[in-house]
């Protein structure tokens, strides 16, 4: 299983380093991971996808907690977030083709950022689900490029699942 944890750490030299290597040494993979400034300065949220059961991910969390300059770790698989990624996607295309790439953007919420004779570059925002059907979309035009950002995510404080709100839409 995938886990999403969230990480607060102080903005130091080799924090990230530090990390990478707790997790290259316990032989984890690190699938996504995104790291910006937090709510407070000096202090940074990282946020990662790491595959693992839950007792893996119990014990890494409680070395994350010994590193120097780690504050707080959180693993949010399982709570309420709102979760979000970037993508930029290049894709070949046509006088012909060029109308339905953008009508396909455009039920994605997808803005076109840059044209060219033969290429279109899409930018899309959104949870990683609308990631993968997007691209499945455009796969038929030729994908030339894609650049991709980690998962970021934020605990929900309303609470409110909205992974459970759609499955009572698609059975109503």
């Amino acid at each position: 299983m995938k886990h999403t944890l969230s990480v607060l750490v102080e903005d130091e030299a080799g924090v990230l380093t530090r990390i990478a290597g707790l997790f290259a040494r316990r032989g984890f993979n690190i699938e996504s991971l995104a790291v910006g400034p937090a709510e407070q300065v000096g202090i940074s949220r990282i946020t990662m996808v790491v595959p693992g059961d839950e007792r893996e991910i119990e014990q890494l969390t409680k070395q994350l907690y010994k590193l120097i300059h780690v504050l707080k770790v959180q693993d949010i698989t399982h709570v309420p977030c709102v979760e979000r990624e970037l993508m930029l996607i290049k894709v070949n295309a046509t006088p012909l083709t060029r109308r339905e790439i953008i009508e396909i953007a455009q039920v994605f919420r997808a803005r076109v950022v840059d044209l060219a004779e033969d290429s279109l570059t899409v930018e899309v925002t959104g949870d990683p689900g609308k990631m993968v059907a997007i691209v499945q979309m455009l796969q038929k035009f030729g994908i030339r490029e894609i650049a991709r950002t980690g998962k970021i995510a934020l605990v929900r404080e309303s609470g409110v699942n909205t992974e459970y709100l759609k499955t009572l839409v698609t059975r109503g």
